[in-house]
């Protein structure tokens, strides 16, 4: 898909529990730091410019937008390791996440819990458990935001043998950030929304070199970054806005 292609009529679900932290560190002087955790929708898979590269942008373009007069840093650090899940990516949050000090982290789970057929591969349920403990343990740490990314819409996470895993693990990461009071970024649902409503062909959700079916295009990577950058700064606007008069 282009960049000719028609506007989505499809809006992403807000960020129900804003983003205080991002938004006092937007408006401050120092470096704005935003860690985004998960497997290859973060670390970046075949030629595709990864999820976390695109969004940095996108976060940068829309400060320059709203104060063309200054000069700001915002970096999102990729912290994604392909193929891995909520178990592993809890064992190096210390180390990749916590010690960078962000205002934020962009966590992505659940989908090599049901995807992938090894051994290795923790269960459902030992994903959502280690979620839940890895959000416990960011709170810990104070002064971060958190936003809890989902599973993606494409053909290998639909197949009849593992649309009700996938559902399943849609449900229950929603469930994890509704107990926990985090934000979460409904990727599955967007997506789901452009195919079926917006009337975006599924094949122009994936990429077209992944035999696997997998991982999303080119072109829905960037337009998710554009999405999830539109709901943190309509957070941040909301929280910088002046009182009326």
């Amino acid at each position: 898909m282009n960049s000719s292609s028609p506007q989505i009529p499809v809006q992403p679900f807000p960020l129900e529990h804003g983003l205080p932290n991002l938004a006092k560190a937007i408006g401050g002087t120092e470096a704005v730091k935003i860690v985004a955790l998960g497997s290859s929708t973060m670390e970046g898979e075949g030629g595709i410019v990864a999820f976390p590269y695109r969004l940095e942008a996108a976060l940068r373009k829309a400060y320059q937008d709203r104060h063309p007069n200054q000069r700001r840093m915002i970096d999102v650090l990729n912290r994604g390791v392909g193929g891995e899940e909520a178990p592993k990516e809890l064992g190096r949050m210390d180390k990749d996440v916590l010690a960078e000090k962000p205002c934020l982290v962009i966590w992505q789970i659940g989908t090599n819990s049901v995807w992938q057929k090894d051994a290795d591969t923790p269960s459902a349920e030992k994903t959502i458990g280690a979620l839940g403990d890895g959000v416990d343990r960011l709170r810990e740490a104070g002064k971060i935001d958190i936003v809890l990314m989902d599973l993606q819409y494409t053909p290998a996470m639909l197949t009849p043998e593992l649309l009700s895993a996938t559902n399943a693990m849609v449900s229950a990461i929603a469930a994890v950030a509704s107990e926990k009071k985090v934000n979460l970024f409904r990727r599955f649902e967007l997506m789901k929304a452009w195919n079926e409503l917006g009337q975006i062909p599924i094949d122009d959700l994936v990429d077209k070199n992944d035999p696997n079916h997998l991982h999303d295009s080119d072109w829905a990577t960037q337009s998710l970054a554009s999405a999830l950058c539109q709901l943190m700064w309509g957070t941040i606007d909301e929280v910088q806005a002046p009182p009326p008069s």
